[in-house]
């Protein structure tokens, strides 16, 4: 049986011996494969191009008629499936997937949850429809909500040694040199009652301004240049100071060495910064400058001048007792701050004025009404005393 194959040649005048060759442009492949309507149409392209009618008898070719039928976004899922590679996240989860016997994929599944979060937020019943229609997961043909929530549960379980381990691989890949830890909380709320039998949904300080629903607090700890390390999750009735204890205790083991943790003035207690120095440690602490505490008064009461660090920051560095006991402050000051304090301080007490000057002016009700107002006001009170007589 011959096979024939079909060929685009030009014929070129070989320049040593004169003779006439075939060069060859193109392989069209074999005969029998041919597909002969697509270079009926390539040549009706180039009579076109070059301006001439068909040949008499030429029949115009059809035009290939093409049809979509579905179409996937790529760019945004691989992007952070290749973040996700590089930050060693899918490594850690698949390490803890060894001796589990999922029939599922779960290290995809926890993937396309964090991929929506990223690029299309939405629950966990949208992620199913939203791997279906909107976009390419690699390696992930399906998304089931029924995995999502399994996948949740195994992160849950897991949670502690894979934030360990993901750490470590991003501290080798910048080389990160951890001396500084910055830790802080915040809450989220959830749109639903507050249940006895959910651990973490409770009634507590929100820092969302929605005292009326449950949450939960967040703690998160990162390094000086925002570098996540850790983070925890406890029930929404969870006190700022009761949790620096468990942070400390939970990042030993994590090799970070002698850190400095700096924490604001909510975790500021004594008990806490004592937690803090264990094994060497060191704190830096936000102070309510009205705590009333002896050191944090002397602190202030301090002679010095502040130096000027720039245009709208001037420090004074403080040390209070000698010895083990000593305490070094650093108070901030902000001149335009200052300014602007005095200014609306200014207009607080010239409308106290028009206020005091009124009240002497009423009696009865009307007047027990408007002193207590006054007395009670968050903003006003701190400006106001009582005389012998009762009178603000």
């Amino acid at each position: 049986m011959i096979t024939r194959y079909v060929q685009l040649a030009h014929n070129e005048r070989n320049p040593v011996t004169g003779t006439p060759q075939a060069k060859i442009l193109y392989h069209f492949g074999r005969a029998d494969e041919l597909d002969t309507e697509g270079l009926k149409r390539l040549a009706a392209s180039i009579h076109r191009f070059i301006g001439e009618p068909l040949p008499s008898g030429s029949k115009e070719p059809c035009s290939a008629s093409v049809m979509m039928l579905k179409s996937k976004a790529l760019g945004g899922t691989w992007l952070l499936d290749q973040l996700w590679k590089k930050l060693g996240i899918g490594d850690a989860i698949t390490k803890r997937l060894a001796d589990r016997e999922y029939r599922m994929p779960v290290e995809r599944a926890i993937f396309a949850m964090v991929a929506n979060r990223v690029l299309d937020p939405g629950s966990k019943l949208a992620v199913e429809d939203w791997v279906d229609r909107e976009v390419i997961i690699p390696d992930l043909p399906a998304f089931e909500v029924q995995h999502g929530y399994r996948a949740m549960d195994f992160l849950l379980e897991s949670d502690e040694n894979i934030q360990r381990e993901v750490f470590h691989t991003v501290a080798d890949l910048l080389n990160l040199e951890v001396d500084l830890l910055i830790f802080d909380t915040t809450s989220t709320y959830f749109e639903t009652e507050e249940s006895e039998e959910d651990e973490f949904r409770k009634t507590g300080y929100s820092k969302d301004h929605r005292p009326g629903l449950p949450q939960a607090v967040i703690g998160f700890a990162v390094t000086r240049d925002g570098v996540p390390i850790r983070c925890w999750v406890w029930p929404g009735n969870t006190s700022d100071m009761s949790v620096v204890p468990e942070v400390k205790k939970d990042l030993i083991g994590w090799k970070l060495g002698r850190v400095i943790t700096v924490v604001d003035r909510g975790f500021c207690s004594e008990d806490n910064l004592r937690v803090l120095q264990h094994t060497g440690g060191h704190y830096i602490a936000g102070e309510k400058m009205t705590s009333g505490k002896p050191p944090v008064e002397a602190a202030l009461a301090h002679p010095g001048r502040f130096k000027t660090i720039r245009d709208n920051l001037e420090v004074k560095e403080i040390v209070i007792v000698d010895g083990e006991a000593r305490k070094r402050y650093v108070l901030v000051r902000n001149p335009e701050e200052a300014k602007r304090d005095a200014a609306r301080r200014e207009k607080h007490l010239e409308h106290l004025r028009v206020e005091l000057a009124r009240l002497k002016e009423l009696d009865g009700d009307a007047h027990t009404k408007a002193h207590c107002r006054l007395h009670s006001h968050v903003t006003y009170k701190r400006y106001l005393k009582i005389d012998k007589r009762g009178n603000l």
